[in-house]
């Protein structure tokens, strides 16, 4: 070898210089995990992609005009082993079971009373996190619900069976967070009783709010008239008479279930959202009320109804 060439340097380090890498790396490790461990319930909220499943939807039913009220809130033991609703198993009103007939309206009121994130959800699968039902989820595995939170959420189940109100955050279900909701067919309605003779007018004007957010009958939300109930008995003939004085177009029915215009029972329509009331238009129908029971009068134009457009239209 030359003595004009350059030999390549042999690095090396110093024990001092090892030990205090390695302190620095460990401290870094203990932070991370100190993080990770902090944020427990994040991690564990959200669920892995197989978990993640859409809702499922029912058939729409005939409402029986019977609501229940159903106040529920999430807890956990101290050692976070167990989980419920409203207490812990072995004490008073744990995971309290529900009754209810088809159509019946369920409406949750739902709180977090934990220290974990949770998820609310009605589902007829017998165990998992679903899917759940349309419509009935508060938060999700993946946005929970933190402590402190709530919301409300109504069910109206379509046909008979067992349903279950869960967490539908991975593994809350299997730690007790869950509820039976038992559903019975709705009883057999009554019959229509023959004509009475009796006859019965009413007076009805679509409005609107002048920005176009909230719909009603009469007056808006607030107003003295605001939606005004129309009791009648079964057998009476009932005439009524409706005006559209506001600037959309609107059309009026008789329906069984608020939230579907399909429902709208034979005979009780003035036009329909294919040839609708316009503005400064009026009409009238007349029919003769049928089975007594709680049905509802709305604007039959798709959406309307769910902007404030209805009232109770009760046969007695």
């Amino acid at each position: 070898m030359s003595h004009t060439e350059h030999e390549e340097p042999i690095l090396r380090t110093t024990p001092a210089r090892m030990g205090k890498m390695l302190a620095i790396t460990i401290g870094i490790m203990i932070v991370g995990a100190a993080i990770f461990f902090s944020m427990w319930d994040y991690w564990i909220s959200l669920p892995p992609a197989v978990a993640r499943q859409k809702a499922v939807t029912t058939g729409a039913a005939t409402e029986t005009g019977e609501t229940i009220n159903v106040s529920l809130k999430f807890i956990e033991s101290p050692d976070f082993k167990t989980m419920a609703f409203n207490s812990l198993p072995g004490e008073p009103n744990h995971d309290p079971e529900i009754h209810a007939d088809v159509g019946d309206k369920i409406v949750f009121d739902v709180t977090n009373g934990g220290k974990s994130f949770h998820a609310f959800a009605v589902t007829d699968a017998t165990e998992g996190t679903g899917p759940a039902i349309s419509g009935t989820e508060i938060g999700t595995a993946s946005s929970p619900l933190k402590p402190g939170a709530g919301g409300q959420v109504s069910f109206i189940p379509s046909k008979a069976g067992t349903y279950y109100y869960i967490c539908a955050v991975p593994g809350h279900r299997e730690q007790g967070m869950e509820g039976k909701i038992i559903v019975e067919e709705a009883k057999p309605a009554g019959q229509a009783a023959p004509p009475t003779g009796n006859k019965v007018s009413f007076s009805l004007n679509f409005l609107e709010s002048s920005d176009f957010k909230t719909l009603a009958f009469n007056a808006l939300p607030g107003e003295e008239g605001h939606n005004p109930d129309i009791k009648v008995k079964s057998g009476d003939s009932v005439t009524i008479h409706v005006k559209n004085i506001g600037k959309s177009f609107h059309a009026f029915g008789v329906v069984t279930n608020a939230d579907d215009p399909a429902s709208v029972v034979s005979g009780t329509t003035v036009k329909d959202p294919n040839n609708p009331i316009k503005p400064n238009e009026e009409g009238e129908v007349t029919f003769t009320a049928g089975a007594p029971g709680n049905y509802y009068y709305i604007c039959t134009v798709p959406g309307h109804a769910q902007q404030g457009m209805k009232g109770n239209f009760i046969v007695e």
